[in-house]
């Protein structure tokens, strides 16, 4: 499992969708999950340090789990099957580890409220990390992203509708028009 951080949540001008963007601590790649708006706004105020209005689900979770006499020891993003990411909120209740069956963005914006460690399975990352920076060349002879080194061959068609919706991406436009929802 490979440490990583969110580093960023993007929105699309076009299509206003969501993605986060979780980066690799001892590396340059990259791991960006398709997440809803709710999902995308809990992480930001959390990262942000904003309050929200009334507890969202992820603040009434981390207090129920605490309450309980449990606590959050680390999330896990553990697949990607068919386009889809698997992950894992890791609790740990006298002495013992329970992995809990989630969604990504789930698990992830109750990790930040919990200020737990956030790990990638190799695997996952092989699939579907990036490399981003200035120079997103391809390697037209490898049909790779120059510096990124998949393991398994890329697929164009997705790759290019993949870089087409990145390079539309806008994080200013994240948050803006929230103000006086519950």
């Amino acid at each position: 499992m490979i440490e990583a951080v969110v580093e960023s949540i993007r929105v699309s001008l076009v299509t206003q969708q969501r993605v986060v963007f979780l980066k690799e601590v001892s590396g340059e790649r990259h791991l960006p999950i398709w997440i809803g708006p709710f999902e995308a706004e809990a992480i930001a105020l959390e990262l942000q340090s904003l309050p929200a209005r009334r507890p969202l689900p992820y603040d009434l979770l981390k207090t129920i789990i605490l309450d309980l006499g449990a606590r959050v020891n680390r999330i896990e993003v553990t697949d990607l099957t068919d386009d889809v990411f698997y992950a894992k909120i890791v609790l740990e209740a006298n002495g013992r580890q329970l992995p809990i069956d989630s969604r990504p963005s789930d698990a992830i914006a109750l990790g930040v409220r919990t200020k737990v460690p956030i790990l990638i399975a190799e695997s996952v990352f092989d699939k579907a990390g990036v490399v981003l920076g200035a120079d997103e060349e391809e390697d037209e002879s490898e049909g790779e992203i120059a510096e990124g080194v998949p393991s398994t061959p890329i697929n164009e068609e997705k790759l290019s509708a993949f870089r087409d919706f990145i390079n539309s991406l806008d994080i200013d436009d994240l948050g803006k028009g929230t103000k006086g929802r519950d």
